[in-house]
């Protein structure tokens, strides 16, 4: 992935100017925000970025593998 340097602000700037940094995005496609002067988050016009595309049914799986995997000892024990 390429990073336009122009659209790399600092996790403060985006926290105070958040409206901002989405316009960036929605202008650029993407802006990348800097934590303690590395990469930490990436913010994505997901009409602008065609790898992100899922249909509803595979978003839905995605959220539920999660959920399993971040409370599985939660529903094993209610399993009992």
């Amino acid at each position: 992935m390429t990073i336009d340097t122009n659209s790399i602000v600092s996790v403060t700037e985006a926290n105070q100017n958040f409206s901002r940094v989405a316009r960036m995005a929605e202008q650029k496609g993407r802006v990348l925000v800097f934590k303690n002067n590395r990469p930490k988050l990436l913010i994505i016009d997901l009409d602008k970025e065609p790898q992100i595309e899922m249909t509803e049914d595979e978003k839905l799986e995605f959220v539920a593998a999660r959920i399993l995997r971040e409370h599985r000892s939660a529903f094993e024990e209610l399993a009992k």
